[in-house]
């Protein structure tokens, strides 16, 4: 008995979202008249929701480190941009040569944001939303106003995004790995755990012989290399490039993160957690549409349960440090 006790405290934020999200699919599928809980509605909510939670693993190492990144939709679309671009001008390269392009783009980006935060000094907030403007800016540039189309784009390219294994659409199958490996960086790599070590106390984790300026900057380095993989995925999907694409898309992967129980604050979240909070916003984004929700609505919905989330987080934290504190006294 006691064993399970501790597991359900050990596991409450996921075991909260995992109820969450199967009243709201019950209350959904009800108000929807059965047209929520069909193979091809889940497997196009999934495939939907997996851009934003591939995302939503880079962004938890990040907060982890009690920073923040404004500046990944805009690393989205230069990766996205600059990968099209050069396919329009070289048809022959294969898909996996964009990729790797793309992911290339996006470790430089995060590595220039890592260093701004951790060698530098400067706020996260203010050193990512200033390069947020910057990388947007050279998408401009770089595009010239025009948009790289469909037609510019190989089939095989496309077909990144829409093909299937073993009937699985393949962003799905990309967003399980990434999840995979997102879970054993964090929980059995030694340089994963320094993150968190990081976050916690960076003071003390610099006296413990953690270099935190490295630490910080790879947590920052790995989003970018995320932002860069996920915005060929993004162009890729929709078959098109173009200076606004995913504007925005960072407030989604943020509020993945908390949704998904990452403190706000640093220092604490895991990987099955963020999987659930994308895919709780994923159902949120799918159902509201289907129960004929109006979309003048759909934001402030949207708002108030993260706003309720943190909240409910808030207490679990200090919930949390008073028996620790309590246990420290006996």
């Amino acid at each position: 008995m006691n064993r399970l006790k501790r597991f359900f405290f050990a596991n409450i934020r996921e075991i909260s979202s995992i109820l969450v999200i199967i009243l709201l699919s019950i209350f959904v599928e009800y108000r929807s008249g059965g047209n929520f809980l069909t193979v091809e509605n889940i497997s196009d909510l999934l495939t939907e929701t997996a851009i934003l939670s591939i995302l939503a693993v880079g962004m938890m190492m990040v907060i982890i480190t009690g920073g923040i990144d404004l500046s990944i939709g805009s690393v989205m679309a230069l990766a996205g941009m600059i990968g099209t671009t050069v396919l329009k001008n070289n048809r022959h390269l294969s898909p996996l040569t964009i990729i790797v392009l793309a992911i290339g783009i996006g470790i430089l980006s995060g590595f220039i944001n890592g260093t701004l935060v951790a060698k530098l000094r400067i706020l996260p907030i203010i050193a990512t939303l200033g390069m947020m403007n910057v990388f947007r800016g050279i998408t401009y540039i770089i595009s010239n106003g025009k948009w790289v189309m469909q037609a510019d784009m190989t089939p095989e390219f496309m077909q990144v995004a829409s093909g299937k294994i073993f009937g699985i659409n393949n962003l799905v199958v990309m967003a399980i790995v990434v999840y995979a490996v997102g879970y054993i960086f964090l929980n059995f790599i030694r340089t994963g755990r320094k993150i968190y070590a990081v976050g916690n106390s960076e003071e003390s984790a610099r006296v413990s012989g953690i270099n935190t300026v490295r630490t910080i900057r790879l947590a920052y380095t790995i989003m970018g290399a995320v932002a860069g993989f996920a915005g060929i995925l993004y162009v890729a999907k929709f078959a098109v490039s173009q200076g606004e694409t995913a504007v925005g898309y960072e407030m989604n992967v943020i509020a993945a993160c908390v949704l998904g129980g990452v403190n706000i604050s640093g220092g604490t979240g895991r990987v099955q957690g963020v999987l659930l909070g994308a895919l709780l916003l994923g159902l949120l984004n799918n159902a509201m549409p289907l129960i004929k929700i109006s979309s003048f609505w759909q934001e402030a919905i949207r708002g108030l349960i993260i706003l309720l989330s943190i909240i409910v987080n808030s207490l679990i934290q200090r919930n949390v440090e008073a028996k620790a504190l309590r246990r420290r006294n006996i």
